[in-house]
């Protein structure tokens, strides 16, 4: 079974036919924070089998099966899922009643806000984690109030709708990790997916940075083989077969978003912020960020302080 990249912009396009009267169709713009949460009444369909450039969470009322990477999945009772981003799935029902939510968020809406910092160091959307955490009834009560709760801020002219949005979504995943998140067993992870694995707990272990006088150790494909005792052409071909990206592109995606973060949050100067990040020279700090960025470090301060 082959699979594509579906965009949040090709998912909206392969709904709009099922959305058209209810106004939850929205453009989505490149590089902006984007969240939007939907009722499962339009799940009486089949899925695609593809990976996803989104985030998605799914509360779960109604049987049906997943096909997720080369493992199928049967949801005969509530539950959620929380699906990897480099993982395939799709979804088909077994029954015509479902209900529930299910929200959608990018990776700026996930990776832009120190809400969801304790996330990035668990299991939580790894592709060694068991995506579905099964409910009873007191927890279904408890996780269905925050997702009522976000519809309702998502629908509202509140002000502070996003932070509380986040709030309310920062519950939902502390509540999967507290009801356990499972990983996959080791002896069924590939040599690949375990590789990957070493890279990505190395790499969010340097974050946040916390001071200037504390630069980035680790910034090349190079430096982190070197960590792991590998050569580095074994743990490029182990990252790009489980992520579709290379080892560079995620390490400058997440020099990228300490920048944005330390920019924000930080009264460090754009020279400081650099160097920390493993810059020798300001300019290519500047060059690197308004690449990333279309703005300079400068401007995106002034704009988001």
């Amino acid at each position: 079974m082959s699979e594509t990249l579906e965009t949040i912009q090709d998912y909206y396009k392969r709904l709009s036919h099922l959305h058209s009267n209810d106004g939850t169709i929205l453009d989505v713009e490149l590089g902006k924070s984007h969240f939007n949460i939907s009722p499962r009444k339009y799940c009486d369909f089949k899925t695609p089998y593809n990976r996803r450039d989104f985030y998605k969470i799914s509360l779960i009322l109604g049987k049906g099966w997943f096909k997720y990477g080369p493992h199928e999945l049967y949801i005969d009772r509530p539950a959620l899922f929380l699906p990897a981003l480099n993982i395939p799935y799709s979804w088909v029902c077994d029954t015509n009643k479902q209900e529930g939510y299910f929200c959608l968020f990018n990776q700026e809406f996930f990776t832009g806000s120190q809400t969801f910092e304790p996330f990035k160091k668990t299991s939580l959307f790894k592709e060694w984690s068991k995506p579905i955490v099964f409910l009873d009834a007191e927890q279904l009560n408890l996780v269905t109030t925050f997702f009522d709760n976000m519809f309702r801020l998502n629908n509202s002219g509140y002000p502070l709708r996003c932070s509380a949005i986040k709030s309310n979504l920062a519950s939902i995943l502390h509540l999967a990790l507290e009801w356990r998140v499972e990983d996959v067993a080791p002896q069924d992870q590939s040599g690949s997916l375990r590789m990957y694995r070493l890279f990505d707990e190395l790499l969010h272990k340097q974050f946040p940075l916390d001071s200037p006088a504390y630069p980035l150790a680790l910034h090349t494909a190079a430096d982190f083989a070197r960590q792991l005792n590998v050569h580095v052409n074994h743990l490029n071909a182990s990252v790009k077969s489980v992520t579709n990206l290379t080892t560079t592109q995620i390490i400058k995606r997440k020099i990228f978003e300490e920048a944005k973060n330390l920019l924000i949050y930080t009264d460090w100067n754009v020279a400081e912020i650099g160097y920390t990040l493993g810059f020798e020279e300001p300019a290519h700090f500047n060059n690197f960020f308004k690449k990333n960025a279309g703005t300079s470090p400068l401007k995106f301060r002034h704009t988001n302080k």
